[in-house]
C-alpha cells in the first residue's frame, strides 16, 4: 500500500549515546516564537535529533568521527550548518501550518492514524532513558510528525502553482558521439600516471589522424571501431560541463553531422561528431528538471516571503543548549527516505490492517 504521507525515520529504534557534559534545558523553554506560536525546547530538540540521526547514520563514515566540528562551508561547521537548517525548517513548518486553509490542506483521518501508529511504534521500541534524551514523549513525537506531514502536503500544494509549460527552445539538448585520447597511462602495477611530453605528442598525432578520417567517414562509430577507439555518447547544451567544457563549446557551434576536429585539454584530446541538434529524450528529461526547479523555487520563495513578513523571535541561549557534540544519535534499522513522494512502510500496512479490522 503506497501512501503519499510522511513517515518519520525516528519511528524506528534509536541508538543514543551520551558523551561528556550534556547540556540541560527545560523542555517547556521557548526556543523560537513565530507570530503567536511558540516552539518549545522539546519540539526543537526532537526534530534536531531526527536530523542529527540521519547525518550520524548515513554521513559519519564520510565525514569522520569529528564530523560536527568539520567545516561545511567557509567559517561554518557542520553542526552550525545543520542547526541553522533545522531552525529554519521548524519556523517554516509553523508558517506552513498557519497557511493550510489558504491552500485547502488538511490531514485525513487515515494519515492521522498512520502517524499515531508510528508514534506508538517509536514509544514501544525505544528505552525510556533514550526517549528522554531526545525529548521523545508521545506528545512531542506526534507534534513533530504532524508538522512534517503538513509540510510535505503544503509543499506539494504550493508547487502545483508552478508553470509546467517548457518550450523546446528552453530545454533543447543536443547529442554527440566522441572519442577520448587520454594523457594518462598505466604503470606496471596498473596505476594511472601522467604521460611524458613526448608521449603526449604521440597522442596528439594519433588524435589528429583520427579526426582527419572521421570528417570523411559516413559512420563515426563504425570508423572509430576500425581504429580500435571506444565511442561514447553525451547529450548537452551550452551550459554543460561534461565530458569537457572546451569540447562542449566547440560542439555547440556545429551543425548536425559535423565533426569538431581535435579539442585539446589538460587531460587529453577529444574528437566528436554532433549527431542531433534536438535529442528528444534528453530534451524531455531536461524539461522535467526545469519544471522541478520551478516548483522548488516557488515553494522556497513562498516560505521566504512569509518569513520576511512574520514576527520571528529566537532565544539563542536556549537554542545553544541543543548540542550535537554531546549526544550521539543513530538509527538501528533501515528506514525509508522521509521526503520521498511515495513512502512504503510497515506502519502504513499496520494502519491499513487495523483500519480493516475496525471496519474503517
Amino acid at each position: 500500500m503506497k501512501k503519499k504521507v510522511l513517515m518519520l525515520v525516528m519511528a524506528g529504534m534509536l541508538s543514543v549515546v551520551s558523551l561528556a557534559g550534556c547540556s540541560s534545558f527545560k523542555e517547556d523553554e521557548v526556543v523560537v516564537t513565530v507570530e503567536d506560536q511558540k516552539i518549545t525546547a522539546d519540539i526543537a530538540n526532537f526534530y534536531a535529533r531526527y536530523v542529527q540521526a540521519q547525518y550520524e547514520t548515513y554521513y559519519s563514515a564520510y565525514l569522520g568521527e569529528d564530523m560536527w566540528n568539520s567545516e561545511a562551508a567557509k567559517g561554518e561547521t557542520y553542526e552550525e550548518y545543520v542547526k541553522n537548517s533545522v531552525l529554519e525548517n521548524l519556523e517554516n513548518m509553523i508558517l506552513l501550518e498557519k497557511h493550510m486553509k489558504d491552500y485547502d490542506v488538511s490531514l485525513s483521518d487515515e494519515e492521522k492514524k498512520i502517524i499515531d501508529n508510528a508514534v506508538k511504534k517509536f514509544d514501544n521500541v525505544n528505552a525510556l532513558e533514550d526517549k528522554e534524551k531526545v525529548s521523545g514523549s508521545e506528545e512531542t513525537v506526534k507534534r513533530v510528525m504532524t508538522l512534517m506531514a503538513i509540510q510535505q502536503k503544503m509543499e506539494k500544494k504550493i508547487e502545483e502553482g508552478a508553470d509546467t509549460e517548457v518550450p523546446d527552445e528552453e530545454a533543447a539538448q543536443k547529442s554527440m558521439q566522441y572519442v577520448t585520447f587520454s594523457y594518462q597511462s598505466e604503470d606496471e602495477d596498473g596505476n594511472s600516471k601522467d604521460m611524458t611530453d613526448k608521449e603526449k605528442k604521440e597522442v596528439d598525432k594519433k588524435a589528429e589522424e583520427f579526426a582527419k578520417g572521421a570528417k570523411d567517414a559516413k559512420d563515426f562509430e563504425a570508423y572509430a571501431k576500425e581504429q580500435d577507439q571506444e565511442v561514447q555518447t553525451a547529450t548537452f547544451d551550452s551550459e554543460s560541463k561534461n565530458p569537457s567544457e572546451d569540447l562542449i563549446k566547440k560542439a555547440d557551434k556545429l551543425k548536425e553531422g559535423e565533426v569538431t576536429g581535435v579539442v585539446k585539454t589538460d587531460y587529453g584530446c577529444y574528437v566528436a561528431k554532433v549527431t542531433s541538434l534536438l535529442d528528444r529524450e534528453a530534451t524531455d528529461a531536461r524539461k522535467d528538471t526545469i519544471v522541478n526547479e520551478r516548483k522548488q523555487k516557488l515553494y522556497t520563495d513562498t516560505c521566504e516571503e512569509w518569513r520576511e513578513k512574520a514576527d520571528i523571535k529566537l532565544d539563542k541561549e536556549v537554542w545553544k543548549k541543543i548540542d550535537f557534540k554531546d549526544l550521539k544519535v543513530t538509527m538501528k534499522e533501515e528506514v525509508k527516505d522521509p521526503y520521498a513522494d511515495e513512502v512504503q512502510t510497515d506502519d502504513v500496512a499496520d494502519a491499513k490492517k487495523e483500519a480493516e479490522e475496525n471496519g474503517e
